[in-house]
């Protein structure tokens, strides 16, 4: 979660990764006014590239009414995590949410902090926003690259990484600002040694979805 009082919520080591690869399935479920089909790519292209990861997706479905925050005219995340946890397929390993509209959680001392992405301790779902992405980006591809950067750090927390402190890693905290993606390429050294240790194999020259610097 790019939210570094809660990052502790995906740090889920004890989570296998052996098995069957249906037991490993990465399902995509969008949520509310559909998202433009490249910014659904985009994240699949990463998240497959990155992590080797069997990626699927879901019909799209309606935001739940329940997930309003009105004070805010928002969505609180955690109930959108309570919406798609059950949502998860049976041959499914993580069920991520995918939406353009604003979400927050609380953090800290503020009762409604706006986020990127948030996810369970414990449980099978994460949701990812386009919202904040789009903040101050060039043009619609620099918001959809941040996108499908917020989708590898979320799943990277999923397989047992907490946030990192090497600039430029995809894992390292954005401290609340999204700019902070724009400079995120890869994982860093450490972060695939920790998978390593972990006995979790991911590509280790990965076919990166955008330009290094």
């Amino acid at each position: 979660m790019r939210l570094a009082a809660i990052a502790a919520a995906w740090s889920l080591g004890a989570v296998a990764w052996a098995g069957p690869a249906s037991d490993r399935v990465l399902w995509l479920q969008p949520l509310g006014p559909a998202l433009e089909a490249a910014d659904v790519d985009a994240v699949e292209q990463a998240l497959t590239a990155i992590y080797a990861l069997p990626v699927r997706r879901l019909p799209p479905e309606p935001l739940p009414k329940a997930a309003y925050y009105f004070p805010r005219k928002r969505y609180r995340a955690e109930r959108l995590l309570d919406f798609l946890a059950p949502r998860l397929p049976a041959d499914g390993w993580r069920i991520l949410g995918l939406t353009g509209v604003d979400i927050s959680t609380t953090k800290d001392r503020y009762p409604d902090w706006g986020v990127m992405g948030l996810a369970n301790l414990d449980g099978p779902a994460g949701v990812i926003s386009r919202f904040r992405c789009a903040k101050g980006a060039a043009d619609a591809a620099h918001a959809r690259t941040r996108l499908a950067k917020v989708a590898v750090h979320e799943i990277g927390h999923a397989l047992g990484l907490e946030h990192c402190p090497a600039r430029g890693c995809l894992m390292e905290d954005a401290a609340g600002k999204v700019a902070t993606t724009d400079r995120e390429v890869d994982l860093c050294a450490a972060c695939r040694g920790r998978l390593r240790a972990l006995g979790r194999s991911i590509p280790q020259a990965p076919r990166l979805p955008w330009a290094r610097p």
